[in-house]
């Protein structure tokens, strides 16, 4: 629902960019569970921690998402710069992780 002070097309602007952030998180979904479940057998524990602080970060960024549906339109520009910053830096987490745990087989 667009208010008197949105501007027109913002809305769908807005829910492109959420979806595209939606199907990144989506990913990285798929991934850590790939990478907990190579983790799981040989129990690692540097490896557990890095998946816990991996999933901590993905909902930190799922949250910020819920909070952009509803941030005032003056504010998007900000709020989608902070989520843009937060999914490259959770990104190059997933591939630290995947540099530091996997083995040369697992690597994709």
């Amino acid at each position: 629902m667009e208010t008197e002070n949105t501007q027109p097309g913002s809305g769908s602007r807005r829910q492109a960019y959420e979806d595209k952030i939606a199907a990144q998180i989506d990913a990285a979904n798929a991934r850590i569970d790939e990478l907990e479940a190579s983790a799981k057998p040989r129990r690692a524990q540097a490896e557990t921690t890095a998946i816990s602080g991996l999933k901590a970060a993905r909902q930190n960024i799922e949250g910020m998402l819920v909070d952009l549906k509803t941030t005032r339109d003056a504010q998007v520009v900000r709020a989608k710069a902070d989520i843009d910053a937060a999914i490259v830096a959770f990104q190059a987490s997933l591939e630290d992780f995947r540099r530091k745990f996997t083995t040369p087989s697992e690597k994709k």
